[in-house]
């Protein structure tokens, strides 16, 4: 399945930087406003050990991880929802993607200019988060007009939708994100077919700079407000040193981890954030595996056996008479398929079966 996650922020808080850093791929890396004004694309692998010892277990040819497509999308500056710098265009592109990846700088620096003079990130979050509540505001209350209309007919489904933005509306009047509205499935399924930019999920990337004035290292004021902030809105993040990890992307595995404990950056963000966006969309991986390829397979938590099947190809779904499974530790601790058979560790599943993430798959037809 295709999933992609947009790279949002102000101008100059290191979208470019990170974007590069995920994908390998060169893009115009600026300190100026809207250095990237046509969103670059990348298709990034999702790290995962356990594919890499599916594939050595089995000697495979080919090795195929599962993937999520990142989008840098231009620096956004308030005013954006009614056409100020790129907003028409910074917001369209947003409405593409699955997700939103707000990166929000938490570092000081002189010779790195902030669009609002000073580094504060809250205040960045709350500038971003009002346009995209203002660009869902317009919309939705034009829909909201024409549906009023409409539904006096009495199409159930004019008034279903009706429903859904008669509450919708006013959170976003009151600045809050249309996701924050207490729906039912039925209703969240229509709301999505709203497109609304607030609906999106969202991962806030904290973004740190070695050597330099780090917020949560500071401990102040500013650090004291983002991390309320994070807490009470129970908003998912991570942090990440963008330049760092620009500078490490074409360096060998072996010899990363020597300049991280140099750079004093243990973690790998990058890893980090790809993992991070792949929990934020709600998705798991299953494999399969043999000789010719391991692959890992994207699917939503909570798909059943021939739902997953259908990530491979419709027959699977549409043909499905059950699935061979076995939990990927469980098979490399038989060491091949048929000696989990011997064991007795792998099981016969059916069509109710609800597929769980690291399960290594056969399928009948």
């Amino acid at each position: 399945m295709s999933l992609s996650i947009g790279i949002v922020g102000l101008p100059n808080v290191g979208k470019s930087t990170l974007f590069k850093a995920l994908t390998k791929k060169e893009v115009l890396i600026a300190n100026y406003p809207f250095a990237t004004v046509d969103p670059s694309v990348g298709v990034v692998p999702v790290p995962d050990l356990r594919l890499d010892r599916l594939a050595e277990m089995s000697h495979s040819a080919k090795k195929i991880p599962a993937i999520v497509e990142f989008v840098d999308i231009a620096g956004l500056v308030k005013g954006a929802s009614e056409g100020e710098g790129l907003g028409n265009q910074f917001l369209s592109h947003i409405r593409e993607v699955d997700a939103i990846a707000e990166v929000v700088r938490i570092f000081d620096d002189e010779d790195i200019h902030h669009v609002a003079g000073d580094v504060d990130p809250r205040y960045d979050i709350e500038v971003i988060d009002l346009e995209l509540v203002q660009a869902d505001l317009q919309s939705a209350e034009k829909r909201l007009d024409r549906v009023e209309r409409d539904a006096k007919g009495g199409d159930k489904e004019l008034v279903a939708e009706r429903d859904v933005l008669r509450k919708i509306v006013p959170a976003l009047k009151a600045g809050r994100a249309a996701r924050t509205v207490a729906l039912d499935a039925n209703e969240k399924e229509r709301a999505k077919a709203l497109h609304l930019l607030t609906m999106k999920p969202i991962l806030y990337v904290l973004n740190r700079k070695s050597g330099a004035v780090n917020i949560d290292a500071e401990g102040g004021e500013r650090w004291r407000e983002l991390k309320d902030f994070l807490e009470s809105s129970q908003g998912q993040y991570v942090f990440i040193d963008a330049g760092v990890e620009r500078e490490l992307s074409d360096v060998g595995d072996q010899e990363r981890a020597d300049f991280r404990r140099e750079l004093g950056v243990s973690e790998d963000g990058i890893n980090a954030l790809i993992k991070a966006g792949y929990v934020l969309l709600d998705l798991i991986s299953f494999f399969t595996t043999g000789e010719k390829e391991s692959r890992a397979w994207t699917i939503r938590r909570g798909s059943t056996a021939p739902e997953a099947g259908a990530a491979i190809h419709t027959d699977f779904r549409d043909k499905f008479i059950r699935a061979d499974v076995i939990q990927w530790d469980k098979l490399l601790e038989a060491g091949s398929y048929a000696k989990a058979r011997e064991k007795g560790w792998l099981r016969s599943e059916g069509k109710e079966y609800i597929v769980q993430d690291g399960d290594v798959m056969e399928f009948k037809i």
